[in-house]
């Protein structure tokens, strides 16, 4: 006994045989896109990029982060400076740079 649930005409069963051959060939079209040298490569540099972009964003954040600490420790809330670590901060800076210069001159007297 044949199985009458799936009668289709010839027409319909030509139809559905094209419109599969249309969405096969998409699929085919789409992965060849996808496997394509340009396309991998393009990938990959956008992977690298959003790496890179990632990075910087953290490094930025974590440099911000360094310097409104440091500058906390030389200006109060109000934005003055605070004399009592600001003094000592730079006899040791002038302290530095006078040794080096001493430093300097001493090997070219030499």
């Amino acid at each position: 006994m044949a199985d009458t649930s799936d009668i289709r005409t010839p027409a319909q069963i030509e139809a559905d045989i094209k419109r599969r051959r249309e969405v096969l060939a998409e699929t085919l079209d789409e992965l060849g896109m996808r496997v394509h040298p340009k396309t991998i490569v393009d990938d990959a540099k956008a992977k690298v990029a959003a790496s890179v972009d990632h990075t910087l964003g953290r490094a930025y954040v974590q440099v911000n982060r360094v310097v409104s600490d440091v500058k906390a420790q030389f200006v109060d809330e109000t934005g003055a400076p605070r004399m009592e670590r600001v003094v000592p901060a730079a006899l040791v800076v002038v302290g530095v740079v006078g040794l080096l210069a001493l430093g300097g001159t001493r090997r070219r007297g030499r």
